[in-house]
């Protein structure tokens, strides 16, 4: 009797191996048989970045000969990344509402907020640099939980709740600031942040910082092709992973070597990079930035699959309001003063580089990496138009007319997919 038992396990064992042999074998044959994919929907989707990087390449081209190559000189370019770092660090907490499909119009207002914030503990009450950098974080990250309560838990849109929010932080700065429109400041922390002809990375972080992340990339690159690979799956084509690490390192060495040849790698930039390196990773290798994704495709459907949408909503108003006081603490570090007058033009700069950098309005697409090349696009116009002597209102035409061309092509990129199924 043992024998039969042991002959039926035996046979069954083997069936199972067999099933489980042939199923990954039909998945293989129907991986490999998968078309790939055409031109147009490569546009639409892994380069979507292409025309934005087309755009960014001809901006330059057009003032670097306009302005008899000052535009592409070492300090004009240190001074323009420098001055995207706020507009880059308040859209990367836009982004993240964004990717919900939910708008903030209060990041400008909580920005300056904070920065009135932290001026006050440090000026006027004598508080230390740091501990004034942290309030001031930690007061954004409540103004954000207090906006997502309303709108995540009471369903207010976010349209209403964050304008009012808007509208009542830029009162209540004015009421902290009393007689003062302007309060300097002179902490030394704060101020060597961006603030100093000091505030530039020691030339071993500036170079082996932007080097260490350069070669984490590569190895990443090369272990994720071969694990696809050994699984049986598509990969990409060995120039196709050649050319990417080869644009990788002229990108990444040549802007390194560039701010070396001038005073080195600023603080603020360093900061914008590796805040969007966390982001980065957060959004792509943890449950959290898949579940923003889920919910800004489909929020009904994110909750029936047992998402808490609610708390994905919560988490994401929060960090926004924090990384938007950040970007305060930077402004209030190059300024060297907090202000009751917000920057009129912050919160549209803000979202427009999250957008002209492919993230849509709609929510559900788009990746951290998209305010790089929106933030350096609406810098270089800015940049480039101060070098030619233009106005604020000629500055702000051109960017409105960016901005709208780049939320008609996000809208028309949507269409064609939904037509074709994707």
């Amino acid at each position: 009797m043992g024998d039969i038992i042991d002959k039926d396990q035996t046979s069954s064992s083997a069936q199972l191996a067999d099933q489980s042999a042939d199923s990954a074998a039909v998945e293989v044959a129907t991986a490999a048989a998968v078309p790939r994919p055409t031109i147009g929907q490569l546009l639409s989707t892994e380069l979507s970045f292409v025309p934005v990087l087309l755009t960014l390449v001809v901006i330059m081209i057009f003032f670097a000969v306009s302005t008899n190559g000052v535009f592409l000189e070492a300090r004009n370019l240190s001074n323009l990344v420098q001055q995207i770092a706020v507009i880059g660090v308040v859209g990367l907490g836009v982004i993240l509402v964004l990717l919900l499909g939910e708008i903030d119009l209060s990041v400008a207002s909580v920005s300056t907020f904070c920065a009135v914030v932290m001026g006050i503990l440090t000026e006027r009450l004598g508080a230390p640099g740091g501990f004034a950098i942290i309030a001031a974080l930690l007061t954004g990250a409540l103004v954000g939980f207090i906006n997502g309560i309303f709108i995540a838990v009471l369903r207010v849109p976010s349209f209403i709740v964050t304008l009012a929010a808007s509208i009542g932080y830029a009162g209540l700065l004015l009421y902290l600031l009393g007689f003062q429109s302007t309060l300097i400041v002179r902490d030394p922390l704060i101020v060597s942040i961006a603030g100093s002809a000091t505030s530039f990375l020691p030339d071993y972080l500036g170079i082996g910082l932007p080097t260490l992340a350069l070669l984490l990339y590569v190895g990443w690159l090369i272990i994720h092709r071969l694990r696809r690979r050994r699984a049986g799956l598509r990969t990409v084509p060995i120039l196709q992973l050649v050319g990417q690490i080869a644009i990788a390192v002229v990108l990444v060495e040549g802007a390194v070597t560039l701010f070396e040849s001038y005073n080195g790698v600023p603080n603020s930039t360093a900061i914008l990079f590796g805040l969007i390196v966390l982001l980065w990773l957060v959004a792509t290798r943890t449950s959290f930035g898949r579940h923003i994704y889920a919910v800004g495709g489909n929020a009904e459907a994110a909750r029936r699959a047992g998402i808490n949408v609610v708390g994905i909503r919560l988490v994401a108003f929060t960090l926004c309001s924090m990384i938007a006081a950040l970007g305060g603490v930077l402004a209030a570090s190059r300024g060297l003063a907090v202000e009751s007058q917000i920057n009129p033009t912050l919160l549209l700069q803000a979202i427009a580089a999250a957008v002209i950098g492919g993230v849509s309005l709609f929510g559900g697409r788009g990746t951290v990496w998209a305010i790089v090349l929106g933030a350096l696009i609406i810098g270089s116009l800015e940049n480039g138009l101060d070098l030619k002597s233009q106005g604020t209102d000629v500055k702000q035409m051109v960017e409105g007319v960016v901005l709208l061309a780049a939320v008609t092509i996000d809208a028309l990129v949507r269409r064609f997919q939904a037509r074709s199924g994707r």
